[in-house]
């Protein structure tokens, strides 16, 4: 008598995400699609990011996984992401849904009766009109922050400052449009990964 999987995991809920948003992109050659990327200097990770005109955070939660640290997440990715979807586990969707706010767009995935997962929207993602200019400012590495001020003529004392002092002239000199716009050329255009980084992939 063969198993039959009934609940989802993160890596098939991540595999099958994956796929369809290089495949929805794939004649896109101004896109990048970024696993684990850390938010916050990593305090915390968005599952997958997609980074082209704007930031669209997807964010997996499968019936494996616990609602927990969701509550934590949500504050973090309000305070960068443009838009966010959750990709959750069936079991998981009612209580998810009251947790999130009402923006996020919300995907139930779930095993179909062949051991397939499947997914299903229930709900579109709007924009979030409330983000951090000082949170969106930090997505940077230092370096890199510090090269943008240097382009405008900004960087004067501040070449051997904490980081966050750089964050936040950045911050103070761009406004929320600007900023969104260097912070994403920056990440799409970012070759010298770390090595806990993600895997990256370009459209196209």
């Amino acid at each position: 008598m063969s198993y039959k999987i009934s609940q989802t995991n993160d890596l098939m809920i991540r595999t099958l995400l994956r796929g369809i948003l290089e495949e929805k992109h794939s004649k896109d050659n101004k896109v990048r699609i970024i696993e684990e990327l850390g938010v916050h200097h990593g305090n915390a990770r968005v599952d997958i990011a997609v980074v082209n005109g704007i930031m669209h955070g997807y964010e997996i939660k499968s019936d494996l996984d616990t609602l927990l640290r969701l509550p934590e997440q949500i504050e973090v990715y309000n305070s960068v992401f443009d838009k966010m979807t959750l990709v959750v586990g069936k079991s998981h969707l009612y209580e998810a849904i009251k947790i999130i706010p009402d923006w996020w767009g919300v995907v139930v995935a779930k095993v179909d009766e062949n051991g397939v997962v499947t997914f299903n929207t229930i709900r579109e993602e709007e924009t979030n009109e409330d983000q951090n200019k000082l949170s969106v400012a930090k997505l940077l590495w230092r370096e890199e922050a510090l090269g943008i001020l240097e382009e405008m003529d900004e960087a004067n004392g501040l070449r051997s400052k904490p980081r966050d002092l750089i964050y936040s002239k950045l911050s103070t000199v761009l406004d929320q449009e600007t900023l969104g716009k260097k912070v994403r050329e920056t990440i799409f255009f970012r070759t010298a990964w770390r090595s806990e980084s993600p895997l990256m992939s370009y459209g196209g």
